[in-house]
Order: structure tokens, then sequence, then C-alpha cells
């Protein structure tokens, strides 16, 4: 039998073995320290279940194993990998990458935040279709930024013009950008990892534009939620129809404790407490 399968079955034979607090093996140490380790025995340790933190502290040492992708997402994605190792390597990671390891399973809740937070920071710099599938396929978090991002568009706008990486600058008109953010908050919407909670915090929000506030208004799942209408007769934009409609559901003793922190005009609020109270 070959070094390398001897290797890779030791490494291999407490696969799914619940982790370990005693000391790292001294075997797993020197295998994690090998610069000769390759991809694939990297990837066979971990996915190790059991591996004791510090055996993950010395492959994030190992700069011959760092050289692979694959090898550093798992490492980023081990359950048991130390967070001052797992978020910077993330900093290095490109978006989708990034997606991946905030919906890993394994990933500690902690670490899924942090690499949220660097997604949601790149959010300027990435292009409409990186956005849409964002929008469509990353975390309640990453979806909610999403819904307030202003800025779309393939790069940055500079001037007035758009450069979309292929064609160099070019002006970009109101009703192409109107469309691009309203095709990135509908899919953002759709998203299923999208809360309520982070819903209602994204209407309330200073920077929830009329957009937004109407689209959740109109929306099939959102605006039938009690507590998300409750949350857009708080906002500044909506509609006198949709308001009448949303307020019908709230008791007449309780709307004007909700329309007090309201910013709809006054001449909206008015008439909704006479209809309430003519009720």
């Amino acid at each position: 039998m070959s070094d390398s399968k001897k290797s890779k079955d030791g490494i291999l034979e407490a696969e799914g073995a619940p982790p370990s607090t005693a000391a790292a093996p001294a075997d797993l140490l020197h295998t994690a320290a090998d610069p000769a380790l390759t991809e694939d025995l990297a990837l066979a340790l971990l996915k190790r279940t059991d591996l004791h933190p510090e055996v993950l502290e010395q492959l994030a040492r190992n700069a011959n194993a760092l050289k692979s992708r694959k090898v550093k997402i798992a490492l980023a994605s081990h359950p048991n990998t130390p967070r001052h190792v797992s978020v910077p390597l993330t900093r290095q990671f490109y978006t989708f990458d990034l997606m991946k390891v905030a919906l890993s399973p394994g990933v500690p809740a902690d670490v899924k935040v942090a690499v949220d937070d660097v997604l949601i920071s790149r959010m300027k710099a990435v292009t409409v279709g990186e956005r849409l599938t964002l929008a469509r396929r990353a975390s309640g978090r990453v979806a909610a930024a999403l819904l307030l991002d202003v800025k779309i568009g393939d790069s940055k706008i500079i001037d007035g013009k758009v450069s979309d990486g292929k064609s160099g600058n070019r002006k970009i008109g109101d009703a192409e950008t109107a469309a691009r953010k309203t095709r990135v908050m509908q899919t953002a919407l759709d998203n299923p990892r999208l809360t309520e909670a982070l819903v209602i915090n994204s209407v309330l929000r200073p920077a929830a534009g009329a957009a937004l506030v109407h689209a959740v208004a109109r929306h099939a799942k959102w605006s039938r939620r009690k507590e998300i209408r409750a949350a857009l007769l708080r906002t500044e934009h909506l509609s006198l129809a949709r308001a009448l409609e949303f307020s019908r559901e709230i008791p007449a003793a309780l709307l004007p404790e909700v329309l007090a922190s309201s910013r709809l005009p006054a001449c909206i609020k008015d008439q909704l407490l006479r209809e309430s109270n003519s009720a």
C-alpha cells in the first residue's frame, strides 16, 4: 500500500466521529503541516467533523494547501475552525464563494453573520447579474440589504455614465435604472430565506423608498402579514387606498398609537382616523 493511500486511510478513519475535547493527535498535526499535502488529502481531512481546532489552525498555516480554492472554502466552512482563522480567510473569497460559506449548515452563526457583512460591504462592486443571483439564493440578511441597495449597475456610475466592462462608458437612463432596481428588489422579496422581521426592518429604514414600500404592499406573501401591514402604515410612501385597506385590520383603539409614529402625510392619517371612528 502506498504512503498516500495510508495517509488517506488514516485521515478518513474517524470521519463522522463526534468532536473530541482532547489534545490534537500528533499524526493529524503532522499531516496538516506537511508541505507536500495534496488538495485531495486536505479535502479528505476537512471532511472529518471531529478535527481539533489546533489541526485546523495548522492547516491554515500550510501555504501549499491554501493554494487551493476548494481547500480554503472547506477550511472556512468547517464547524470547528476558529473564528480568527475563518473570518480573515473569507475576505479573500469571490462573491459566490462567500455566499456558499454563509449558507453552509455547519458554519457557526457568528461566522455566518461576519461573512454576510463582508458580502454586503462589497455590494456596490458586483454586477446586476450577480445581484440577481444573490437576491434569489443568498441569506435573508443579504436579500434585505439588496432591498435597500440604491446603486444598480454593472459597475460604478461616474459622471452620469456607467461602465459595463464590455463597451466602455455609456449613459444609463432613468427608466433602465428603475427597471434594474425593481427586478433585484422583486427577486429579493421572493427569497425563501427572507423573514418577516427583516422585511419590517427594511421598510422602516429611512433609506426605504416608495418603490420598496409599494412592492411590499402589493407582494402576494408579505402584504398579507398583519405585522407588515402595521409597519407599512408607519412609512411615508403608502398610498391612501392601501392605507385604508390595512388600517381596517387595526383595532380602533390602537390605530392612533400606530399613526402617532407614522410618517404618512397628515391628510391621510386624518382620513384613516375618520374612517376608523365611523366604522
